[in-house]
């Protein structure tokens, strides 16, 4: 796991991630909250390649508890704590401050989008949208386009201020950012081009089985979303992803070489890495894998090549073969299923209710009319609201074994250890438990560097425990 609307504010940046899971289903564009896929990708994170002769960043100190020694035993736990404490307080302030205020945002997010629906229905305005697309043709499939066209456009500039000040302002404010506005605003317009293709194809499928299956269109629905987001992976990579940023070969052999014999030891069939040119909109490292069904590729920004050394290198691309390696992307796809059904069966039965109490006051008539749009898009984003851990967690449960998978791959747990510290720049390092399932789609930093130093401790040398002499 956008542009317009909610998909293209509600994804952040994945490090480390599929980017598939759809954040914050807060609004505007059910299509791109369903697919929450490419569009939004490039947009996040990517800037110029570096120059053939740029190296990566020497890796940084160890700290000393992270230093196995012949004369005491390795300590996972103090390893852990000599890792985090090894960030200066005020970048870990910072850091919390940053991340602990997009809990907000998930809720500012959520009651706007609630608040542009109700007005929609509410004024009559989505029903005068209705009557002025039935007005322009007597096809039905382009009767739901030319009401999504006015729709699309009114709640992204109903959403633009919070968007700005989500999206360019506090991104700025945090060190986060490098676009100026211009540039920002004009990828800003690109996605709302995509978002309108998107949301009218999506749409104009998905109301013909509101038509022809009044009754069990919930069931026929989601596999009409299920292949649109299976069909947006595929694409996204090839089609959008290239409209907001550039993607070359890298052509340092010292970079691309220990990648690709990864790759090859572990059957994935490519051969060649790319770099994205993130930095033109993000200081943020990141990389990932995009693509599905023989589009797959892997790719990762320049500020990963900039800011990190080999062996970080190593262990984020050997994280991001095993997404590929363990099937994640097949997997999303059947807990979606499982998700969308359950909302659309639950969606259906709510939507029956608001109906027949206030249809008349709004001109709706049935899930088949159009200008029920908003109503879907409000009940389905209570829904997502409700499931935000559900859904977190089950991204969090795939990253925890793309980590295992990277490390076990790549052997390098200090580089590991490393660059969840740069996450930790944006990224709460240190959450509650409980914060960290509501509110986290990856481990935190604690618990990656935990993880990595418990690697650590089982691959030691014989001869570096005491214990076994």
């Amino acid at each position: 796991m956008t542009r317009a609307a909610a998909s293209v504010k509600g994804m952040h940046p994945m490090n480390f991630s599929l980017r598939l899971i759809p954040r914050g289903v807060v609004a505007a564009t059910l299509s791109l909250a369903l697919l929450g896929v490419g569009a939004v990708a490039a947009q996040e994170a990517q800037a110029p390649p570096p120059a053939a002769s740029q190296t990566p960043a020497a890796p940084g100190p160890v700290p000393a508890a992270a230093v196995a020694s012949p004369d005491r035993k390795f300590d996972p736990a103090a390893a852990t704590r000599g890792w985090l404490d090894s960030m200066p307080a005020d970048k870990r302030a910072k850091s919390d401050a940053y991340f602990e205020g997009t809990y907000w945002l998930i809720l500012w997010n959520f009651l706007l989008g609630a608040a542009i629906s109700l007005l929609l229905l509410n004024t009559r305005i989505s029903a005068r949208m209705r009557d002025f697309a039935d007005s322009l043709t007597r096809f039905k499939a382009l009767r739901v386009v030319f009401y999504v066209i006015p729709y699309v456009l009114l709640t992204s500039v109903l959403t633009f201020p919070l968007n700005v000040y989500e999206n360019f302002f506090r991104q700025h404010q945090y060190g986060l950012a490098t676009q100026t506005f211009g540039p920002w605003f004009g990828e800003q317009l690109k996605g709302l081009v995509i978002s309108l293709i998107a949301t009218s194809l999506l749409l104009a499928a998905l109301y013909a089985v509101f038509r022809r299956a009044p009754r069990t269109w919930w069931l026929w629905g989601t596999g009409v979303s299920i292949l649109f987001l299976a069909v947006g992976i595929m694409i996204a990579p090839i089609y959008i992803e290239p409209v907001f940023n550039k993607y070359v070969p890298i052509s340092d052999p010292k970079i691309s070489e220990p990648i690709l014999a990864m790759a090859r030891a572990n059957q994935i069939p490519v051969d060649q890495v790319y770099v994205v040119d993130a930095s033109k909109q993000t200081t943020r490292v990141s990389a990932n894998v995009s693509g599905f069904l023989g589009t797959a590729r892997i790719a990762l920004n320049d500020n990963l090549l900039k800011q990190c050394s080999l062996p970080e290198i190593r262990m984020v691309m050997a994280h991001e073969m095993g997404h590929y390696v363990l099937n994640h992307i097949p997997k999303f796809l059947v807990n979606f299923i499982l998700i969308i059904g359950l909302g659309f069966a639950l969606t259906r039965t709510v939507y029956e209710a608001c109906v027949r109490r206030w249809g008349a006051r709004w001109g709706v008539s049935g899930i088949a009319d159009p200008a029920g749009f908003p109503l879907l898009i409000l009940i389905l984003s209570c829904y997502f609201l409700v499931l935000t851990p559900v859904m977190n967690s089950i991204i969090r449960v795939a990253e925890r074994e793309a980590d295992a998978f990277g490390l076990n791959t790549s052997g390098e747990p200090d580089g590991f250890a490393r660059v969840a510290l740069k996450l930790g720049q944006y990224r709460k390092l240190d959450p509650g438990p409980l914060e960290e399932i509501i509110f986290f789609d990856h481990p935190s930093g604690r618990a990656r560097i935990r993880m990595a130093m418990d690697w650590k401790a089982g691959h030691l040398p014989p001869a570096a425990d005491p214990v076994l002499k």
